[in-house]
């Protein structure tokens, strides 16, 4: 297709993020797949954003990019927990991208400084009940701007998995008939908890042996079904839209990404609850570029960036004012038409763990993931 073809399609919203990224690079444009070092070198002098992969995403950064030229250096992690042990190591960035429920053991950590609410420019649009999330302020600023919220379920494929009448659950994933089709995320933070709502633990209260002993279990009865661990959303959607794989434990964007390309998908409302969340932003204590870190912060938490966030990734934003832009079908369609705090309490989200907690969670799960 012709440039200005595209542009007026991408404009007028007939072309998803996926198709334009495909449009993009078919004309020579290498937007996000640039190596990561040829972008930096570029960019020496932006701030650097250290995030999941995925949220490499230009789109999310618009003002950023109006003001600097340029988008932020991107580095991004597997999962939240591989994240913070490599800064533990001493890796200083600008900006992260951690969960709520990471918030009070990242503090406790001191690697990371409080923001200035002066500073952030959009903090009065934001729902108010996820910028108080627990540990995320106090009287010396703001230490997690929320950026991003959703759910973590089983997306399947609706012409490949019968249900034989039966209501959608997490003993999904046991299937027998589909042994060696399911693909899992690859983060302690995801599967491990979704498992622990099938095992009737409640993420709501701090976890306990026992706790470990239903959930362990079940994670090992699973291990022998599973084909893929991966935290590719992209592989994932590929393998998923070849009938490689027929049901997958994902975020919310992959069920769109799929039924954007055709593909009959359901992202499922397990009769137990899906793993709800919200994640954001901190500033790392020691962070090169300061300015150019509220710069990052304001522009993801702008209403534009919003609206991106939810039409393009079918994810929930930060931004009240976002909500009131974007499509009020599409709001319907991804269940995002209800306050964030009635969606989140729609299904289970864990509360902050302690360290210790924690590092068993992520050790039992890479314990278990290897075949031990």
């Amino acid at each position: 297709m012709k440039s200005n073809e595209f542009i007026a399609r991408l404009r007028d919203g007939q072309v998803t993020r996926r198709q334009a990224l495909k449009a993009l690079g078919a004309m020579g444009v290498a937007v996000g797949t640039m190596p990561l070092g040829i972008r930096s070198a570029a960019a020496a002098d932006n701030a650097t954003y250290f995030t999941w992969g995925g949220y490499d995403d230009e789109g999310m950064f618009a003002p950023y990019i109006a003001k600097h030229g340029g988008p932020p250096n991107f580095v991004t992690f597997g999962d939240a927990e591989e994240g913070f042990t490599k800064m533990k190591a001493g890796f200083v960035v600008d900006i992260t991208h951690p969960c709520s429920n990471d918030v009070p053991r990242w503090k406790d950590s001191g690697m990371f400084q409080a923001m200035d609410k002066g500073r952030l420019e959009h903090y009065g649009d934001l729902f108010g009940t996820l910028v108080n999330l627990q540990g995320s302020n106090d009287d010396t600023g703001q230490w997690f701007m929320p950026f991003d919220w959703g759910a973590t379920s089983i997306t399947y494929r609706t012409d490949l998995v019968d249900l034989q009448g039966k209501e959608e659950s997490w003993e999904m994933l046991f299937d027998p008939r589909y042994k060696g089709r399911i693909a899992v995320i690859d983060s302690a933070a995801d599967t491990w908890y979704c498992l622990a709502i099938l095992a009737g633990v409640d993420i709501s209260k701090p976890l306990t042996g026992a706790d470990f002993d239903k959930t362990n279990a079940l994670m090992k009865k699973l291990r022998p079904q599973i084909r893929m661990f991966t935290n590719d959303m992209t592989s994932l959607q590929q393998a998923m839209a070849s009938g490689e794989i027929v049901m997958g434990i994902t975020w919310n964007e992959t069920p769109v990404a799929l039924a954007g390309e055709g593909h009959q998908v359901r992202f499922a409302s397990p009769k137990e609850g899906a793993l709800t969340w919200c994640c954001g932003l901190m500033m790392h204590k020691d962070a090169p570029n300061p300015d150019g870190a509220y710069d990052i912060v304001n522009a993801m938490t702008s209403r534009e960036t919003g609206v991106y966030v939810i039409d393009y990734w079918g994810y929930g934003h930060s931004n009240a004012e976002s909500f009131k832009m974007a499509d009020p079908g599409v709001l319907a369609q991804l269940g995002l038409d209800k306050d964030p705090i009635a969606y989140l309490d729609s299904g289970h989200m864990g509360i902050p763990q302690s360290d210790e907690v924690e590092t068993r969670v992520n050790r039992d799960f890479e314990t278990i993931k290897t075949g031990f």
